[in-house]
């Protein structure tokens, strides 16, 4: 490889990446209800009756509870649910209030809403939150949300919320382990750098077929909406560990390559050459078992089946096989530099054999001199 196909093919590929990963900045997360189901199905039947019928707010109708500190009597209690059920009506994309229930002692007061959309719309998950977040209506009345949709939106937001922190922790469990394998701080930051990139690529994929409908009618996809809310999470564990294994494959014949003598871009076309054909093999593999579950009938299992697929697709062929060798090439011997204070205190897990070569006695020659010659014996 040339320095100058290097840099065109590292720039390209992150290029790339990026641009795909531009519609993950729109994702919104959701769990799936009955206009997700397949359209021949009964439940996507009675979704669709009553959105028809009665509205798009019916199938995702929110319980909002007024808690009172103090109990009001049963004259006062209808005056008070009017006070209440005004307050709520007037915040935006609030079709209909009605008062349902009471407790005993008049403090807590139940109210059934129906929102202008449906369960899974951006105006459902507004509504949820600025109904919590009113302040007090009148003296010491506080509003909570619950109901399925309003439940189906904390799962969502707890999930998203933890997202970060997950991909942190995978993240950098596995660059330690990196550094130790490979005794470098420069291969782990490019391995898991790429990943990163992949993914949000992955998740941009997904984003734009699933929640904005580009291209759904190829895989047959009838409706969109949010991106399955555990969808992003289980892409992380799935993806990041077959997307360590394809850069095991190709990164320790590199290792072992340069640390028997070869030059470090000699060792970079080494490790390439030796890991590419079980790199293709196995993406491949991953690939078909995952893209067959893009025509199933089911949304999730839909989702799911295209953001494996397409994540390992782009993991291991733009990532693996071509970002990361190009990089590895245009960084040469500093790709396995390590600090001296580090090296010394980190274990040495000898991936290569190099220790099994320098100790095996096969490995040990001496010269015995003889009348005639010297014929090399082992010792033994």
């Amino acid at each position: 490889m040339s320095t100058l196909r290097a840099v065109v093919t590292a720039v390209v590929s992150v290029v790339a990446l990026l641009i795909i990963a531009i519609p993950a900045m729109s994702m919104r997360l959701g769990l799936p209800d009955g206009s997700s189901e397949p359209s021949d199905s009964t439940s996507y039947r009675a979704f669709q009756t009553v959105d028809e019928q009665f509205g798009e707010g019916a199938n995702g109708l929110l319980l909002v509870t007024a808690t009172l500190d103090d109990a009001v009597s049963d004259d006062d209690l209808l005056s008070t649910q009017v006070t209440i059920a005004q307050a709520i009506a007037d915040q935006d994309d609030v079709v209909a209030v009605a008062p349902i229930a009471a407790s005993d002692d008049n403090t807590l007061l139940a109210f059934q809403v129906v929102p202008k959309e449906g369960p899974n719309s951006a105006s459902t998950e507004k509504l949820v939150q600025d109904l919590r977040s009113m302040p007090d209506i009148a003296d010491g009345i506080t509003l909570g949300v619950a109901g399925q949709a309003a439940i189906n939106i904390d799962i969502s937001e707890a999930l998203a919320g933890v997202l970060p922190l997950y991909l942190v922790v995978v993240v950098g469990l596995s660059l330690l382990i990196m550094i130790v394998v490979f005794r470098s701080l420069l291969v782990p930051i490019i391995a898991t750098g790429g990943f990163v990139l992949s993914l949000f690529a992955t998740y941009g994929l997904i984003v734009a077929v699933f929640q904005f409908g580009w291209g759904a009618e190829i895989i047959g996809l009838h409706s969109t909406g949010p991106i399955l809310s555990f969808l992003p999470v289980i892409l992380v564990g799935i993806l990041f560990g077959l997307a360590m294994d394809y850069q095991l494959f190709l990164a320790s014949g590199m290792r072992e390559a340069y640390v028997h003598g070869a030059s470090a871009r000699d060792a970079v076309a080494q490790g390439f050459r030796a890991g590419r054909s079980v790199v293709i093999a196995a993406a491949l593999i991953m690939v078909s078992v995952f893209g067959g579950f893009i025509f199933s009938e089911s949304t999730i299992i839909r989702s799911i089946g295209f953001g494996l697929a397409f994540g390992v697709l782009l993991d291991a062929f733009v990532v693996r096989m071509l970002l990361m060798p190009a990089l590895m090439h245009l960084l040469g011997r500093s790709a396995w530099w390590l600090p001296r204070w580090l090296d010394r205190i980190l274990p040495n897990v000898d991936m290569e054999g190099a220790a099994l070569e320098r100790d095996h006695p096969g490995m040990k020659a001496v010269a015995v001199p003889t009348t005639t010659d010297s014929v090399p014996t082992s010792r033994g």
